[in-house]
């Protein structure tokens, strides 16, 4: 049945005085910053100038050379025909000589110049140069390949007259260059040489001589006629080019048909879907590649290249869209990502959106996002936010945005906030919206007050699953018994599947087993992780004299297999382990009997550059490509302040000392800084004590500042930064012995630690590390697509089972 206009109307007034409602009292709702920091909502004044990044392959000329070279063993665009008196005959691009040739050049430009003057221009024409008695085959041959690679494998004493001469007669001086550097290195009887031109920047060189014709119209037999400008263009860049080629070999095919030959007149190439700007941007990009890039300006770029299918400048667009992404562009690169089926480049906006949701929600764009988007994102497991009133103010944000239209999607939005999460103090906040005594909102706020009221059986099962984008792995370590009676070491491996927000301020990681490393069980070992694979080194394997380790292994998440790798060359224990530049270095640490300043290489074997004293109970990190190495103890078992900077070649530069003396700590690099909480230092009494106070260190100025201490020891801990904060995982307290159990996590943004929970098993002189394991690994995070409404668990049996039997 349809509405009565009188019915109608009131059903409008009723949306338009809950619309009020909402908006009368948003103001007060989003001013208070007390128990949610609020980040400030991203705009772009339009008064600036918007900042343009110029975007660069640096193998760029080789690539395009080598393609190039591709054309020309295929016979695809050679318009030069270059021929010896020996009966030699080579078919080449003349533009791609007259880059390293002052004779083709030359002889391009007379050519160039006598079509205009008798009015024609030869569009896919092909000329030859027949070259006289002085140039024979290996001299052609050996510039012909320079002019491709930027090198010429075969110059030697042998051979070198030959091309020297060639090189004379072509006017090509590079070569001339090598020849005459071979000929000094030939007569100094063998010594070294001296540095030549490398063979890319040879080719560097050579791309900017052809721009130059481009610029001077040497070569130039294609006229691309882009909207209001035809462009003059040239047959050398690669995909681009080889898109181009069709279309002008399909025109000038068609005209051979209809009687005209294509040799009078000039290839010409219509581009009616493009503007004269955005062809000069590609012409631009295809000689030089760089790419001038903005927000402005991206999406446009990026729709032409792949209307075009430009593989240069669409690799330069999507890298800019994926490393420049932030709050106030990722959900127009998620639009127009979805708008022309780039998957991956929608997943890392989606990624991004959800990682960064609440900054996200503070944008102008959010409020344009669709119903069904926002669902979507507040639906997923992979959506990070530190509590739950962020949901529900970034909910009402979007609902405010347009509330005539969206009341009616507010109790399918409001599902996704979780109530019973929240503290007493933030909901509140949600009550204290007088939108909820309209009427027509009232079955919701009973519902949402209902919900929030659940038992207390009911919230010790609910609670929001985080997704991380990599796994938290501990390998290895120790922990006591139950009893207090000894102390187990162990080889498990556990992985952090979820981290998950509880009541309030609860949080915690869920554990769940990864396996077991071969024998032995150890503890005081080192791991690392290179190209996706984890490497544990070393350690210990029980609490006595000669248990020190020297076995390596790797261990391959995607097979979920070890193997076994040359074992070091010296057991230790209590080291530290870097990659840098794809190399594993392994610092310092005790051996059987005494420590070691010795520094080595994995898995080569080879020492370099020792320290300058013994350490052990140290901490290297890799921060901005240099070595960094904090505190541990000397052969006094004195704890150490010092911090320095070491160079596998070089030795150690020292820098400024920690506060305090510090040893068997943690240490991790998060942003542009080094961040040191836990372990061991000394009084002045000079005695051992567990070291609670943190600092941060600031390589711009060589200097320390304390950040917030830790409210519990952590010696021996082990240690990550994920997402952008510093996880300090277990370890024990120097002064009671003790096991500490507590997982603590830094936010360097609200500058607090927070309890994450508890460890799963060993904690003491343990390893951690992230590993990315793959989607179909026994019991990863695929498992949690499953999710019972009940308890908001994943449905994995066993918690919803136990629910059922409590409620029985």
């Amino acid at each position: 049945m349809e509405a009565s206009p009188s019915e109608e109307r009131r059903e409008e007034d009723e949306s338009e005085s809950v619309a009020d409602s909402w908006a009368a009292h948003v103001e007060e709702f989003q001013d208070d910053k007390e128990t949610v920091p609020e980040v400030e909502e991203d705009s772009t004044d339009d008064g600036d100038e918007e900042v343009v990044k110029l975007c660069c392959k640096d193998d760029y000329a080789t690539d395009i050379f080598h393609t190039l070279k591709e054309f020309r063993d295929s016979f695809l665009l050679t318009d030069l025909n270059l021929s010896t008196e020996d009966g030699r005959s080579l078919h080449v691009h003349s533009p791609v000589l007259a880059a390293v040739s002052s004779l083709i050049q030359e002889s391009l430009s007379r050519n160039t110049q006598g079509r205009e003057d008798d009015g024609s221009v030869v569009g896919l024409s092909t000329w030859s140069l027949s070259l006289g008695s002085e140039v024979d085959r290996v001299g052609l041959e050996a510039v012909v390949e320079f002019a491709y690679s930027g090198s010429i494998s075969h110059l030697n004493e042998d051979t070198v007259d030959q091309i020297k001469a060639a090189a004379q007669t072509l006017g090509a001086s590079r070569v001339l260059d090598l020849c005459a550097e071979e000929e000094e290195s030939t007569g100094s009887g063998g010594q070294e040489r001296k540095v030549r031109i490398s063979a890319a920047e040879q080719m560097r060189i050579s791309l900017q001589s052809i721009k130059q014709l481009l610029t001077d119209k040497l070569g130039c037999d294609v006229v691309l006629e882009a909207v209001r400008k035809p462009l003059h263009g040239e047959y050398i860049t690669n995909e681009f080019i080889g898109i181009m080629f069709c279309i002008i070999r399909n025109n000038t095919h068609k005209a051979k048909n209809q009687g005209s030959s294509p040799e009078s007149h000039q290839a010409c190439v219509p581009l009616p879907f493009l503007s004269a700007s955005e062809l000069e941007v590609l012409i631009s990009c295809s000689y030089s590649g760089v790419l001038p890039l903005s927000w402005t300006n991206v999406f446009e770029v990026t729709s032409t290249a792949l209307q075009l299918q430009y593989q240069p400048a669409l690799s330069l667009c999507l890298q800019f869209l994926q490393q420049e992404i932030n709050p106030d562009s990722c959900l127009d690169v998620a639009s127009f990502a979805e708008a022309y089926e780039m998957v991956q480049l929608l997943e890392v906006a989606d990624d991004f959106v959800l990682r960064q949701f609440q900054k996200v929600a503070c944008t102008s764009k959010f409020k344009d996002l669709p119903a069904n988007h926002l669902l979507k994102y507040l639906n997923s497991h992979s959506l990070c936010v530190p509590s739950e009133l962020v949901v529900f103010k970034a909910v009402v944000a979007w609902i405010l945005a347009k509330p005539k239209i969206r009341l009616q999607l507010a109790k399918e939005l409001m599902k996704a906030v979780h109530f019973p999460l929240m503290t007493f103090k933030e909901f509140k906040e949600v009550q204290r919206l007088n939108m909820w005594s309209d009427h027509s909102l009232v079955e919701l706020y009973e519902a949402i007050f209902e919900d929030f009221c659940s038992s207390e059986t009911a919230l010790q099962d609910q609670c929001r699953i985080y997704l991380p984008k990599e796994n938290l792995v501990l390998i290895g370590g120790d922990q006591i018994s139950e009893d207090m009676a000894s102390r187990n070491i162990s080889k498990e491996l556990w992985f952090g599947n979820s981290l998950r927000n509880h009541t309030g301020v609860k949080k915690a990681v869920e554990w769940r087993k990864l396996g077991e490393m071969p024998e032995p069980a150890r503890f005081c070992h080192e791991v690392a992780v290179l190209k996706g694979q984890l490497y544990v080194f070393g350690g210990k394997k029980y609490y006595g004299i000669n248990d020190m380790l020297d076995s390596a292994y790797r261990y391959d998440p995607h097979e979920n297999s070890w193997e076994r790798l040359a074992d070091m060359q010296e057991k230790r224990s209590s080291f530290s382990v870097v990659v840098l530049d794809g190399k594993i270095y392994a610092i310092g640490g005790l051996c059987d009997p005494e420590y070691t300043d010795s520094l080595k290489q994995i898995f080569s074997f080879s020492f370099t550059c020792p320290l300058d004293l013994p350490l052990s109970g140290h901490v290297a990190k890799v921060l901005q490509g240099q070595i960094f190495v904090s505190g541990g103890l000397n052969s006094d078992y004195s704890c150490l302040p010092s911090m320095f900077l070491y160079h596998p070649e070089t030795g150690s530069t020292y820098l400024e000392n920690m506060s305090q003396p510090r040893a068997h700590h943690c240490m991790e690099a998060l942003g542009d800084c080094l961040y040191a909480a836990g372990g061991i230092t000394t009084d002045t009494n000079n005695t051992v004590i567990d070291q609670l106070a943190c600092e941060v260190y600031d390589p711009a100025a060589d200097s320390w500042t304390a950040f917030t201490c830790l409210k519990v020891p952590h010696v021996g801990a082990g240690s990550v930064v994920m997402e952008g904060k510093f996880y300090v995982l277990g370890g024990y307290s120097q002064e009671d012995y003790s096991d500490t159990t507590m997982v603590h996590r830094y936010d360097p943004a609200t500058q607090r630690w927070e309890n994450m929970g508890k460890m799963p098993g060993p904690n003491n002189d343990i390893r951690a590390s992230l590993l990315c394991l793959p989607s179909h690994f026994p019991g990863s995070s695929v498992n949690l697509t499953n999710v019972c409404q009940r308890c908001r668990e994943p449905d994995l049996r066993s918690s919803c089972e136990q629910n059922s039997e409590k409620k029985t």
